[in-house]
């Protein structure tokens, strides 16, 4: 009866594990699906904690985290209490049924933190009588009152188009330090895709390649992921570059054990091939003042996917004339058409796919 289930399940809602300062990509999106799919959900504060306390609701682990002080959080809690209209909620559907907030982070963990008796209130000022008195604490009338106050809830549905779930994230995007794309990216798709990328962006030869010792931003997450998606389907590529990895971040979400053992793997073996290659000289070009070498995202995609195509076995690397790489090497940085694709609209279809196939091509002949 429970396989039965779980297949019927599996159909009616499949996991999507295949892997398959820019342009507009929405327009690249067809007209009729550029539309926002939406249900409105009035859930109670006791339904919503159960959802979050399940796993039916997702809060992200933003870069930011949860940020508000105690005092923020009681008055949200006083709020409730006066019946005080809080702001609406928005949420993602997953493909799993569950749902990520988009927008309501900060309420909804301070709800769930009141509720599961983490912090009393504090610096109330309707109720000051209630000033340090957990949710335990409280006389049941009021318990019963806040867990029965109601939050309005927008929830886009998984058959919106993934990047006008991305365009929308960036529309709510509004709190005082902004989150860039690849943080965006790590609240709407968090997963073990997401959490690999973190833990691939540790490695000290990663850090020591790309110089990113501090990397506040997610930077090197960004840099990890574009490896993959590349890696997957560069020849299909299509501007602009942060839709292209935002719809390799939907796909991959939920990848099983077996998915990450390879593409970490694949990771792991062309980041040490590329080291060993090109030494100091490693996804870096000669800097403006031309003394200091500076890491070029562009050229990483080239290095990187070109010893990825090439599949280079340990042997074949250890057997490499590395000098004479270095030297061919650093004639094609020279070359005109080349030094213009890891330079200038180095996202455009025809710079990123040209300046990869240069590369293999240049590799080849030298291996």
């Amino acid at each position: 009866m429970k396989n039965k289930s779980v297949n019927l399940a599996d159909r009616l809602f499949p996991k999507q594990l295949d892997i398959e300062s820019e342009d507009n990509e929405i327009l690249s999106i067809p007209p009729e699906q550029r539309k926002l799919n939406t249900e409105t959900y009035d859930f109670t504060v006791s339904t919503v904690n159960t959802y979050i306390d399940e796993e039916h609701i997702i809060i992200p682990e933003f870069q930011r985290g949860y940020v508000w002080n105690r005092s923020q959080a009681s008055r949200l809690i006083e709020s409730l209490i006066i019946q005080c209209p809080i702001p609406v909620v928005f949420l993602s559907q997953n493909s799993d049924e569950s749902l990520s907030v988009i927008d309501g982070n900060q309420r909804l963990s301070s709800i769930n933190l009141f509720l599961g008796d983490k912090f009393p209130l504090q610096g109330l000022t309707a109720y000051p009588e209630l000033d340090g008195f957990t949710f335990s604490d409280l006389d049941p009338r009021f318990k019963r009152h806040i867990q029965n106050r109601t939050i309005r809830c927008i929830v886009i549905l998984k058959d919106t188009h993934p990047q006008i779930k991305f365009d929308v994230f960036e529309r709510l995007n509004t709190g005082s330090v902004k989150l860039n794309a690849q943080e965006l990216r790590h609240g709407i798709h968090s997963g073990r895709l997401m959490n690999m990328l973190e833990e691939l962006a540790k490695l000290p030869q990663w850090k020591e390649a790309t110089g990113i010792s501090k990397d506040k931003r997610m930077k090197s997450e960004e840099l990890i992921l574009r490896f993959f998606a590349l890696s997957e389907n560069w020849r299909n590529y299509e501007q602009p570059l942060s839709g292209f990895l935002t719809k390799f971040s939907e796909k991959f979400r939920n990848l099983n054990q077996k998915q990450e053992d390879v593409l970490k793997d694949s990771f792991r073996r062309t980041l040490v091939a590329c080291c060993s290659l090109f030494g100091t000289h490693v996804f870096r070009t000669v800097g403006a003042d031309k003394k200091k070498l500076q890491f070029n995202a562009a050229l990483y995609d080239a290095q990187m996917m070109a010893v990825h195509e090439l599949n280079l076995t340990p042997p074949q690397i250890l057997k490499a004339n590395k000098k004479e790489i270095a030297k061919a090497t650093a004639s094609l940085l020279d070359d005109e058409s080349f030094s213009r694709q890891i330079s200038q609209a180095t996202t455009n279809k025809n710079a990123l796919q040209g300046r990869i196939k240069q590369f293999v091509s240049h590799l080849r002949k030298l291996l």
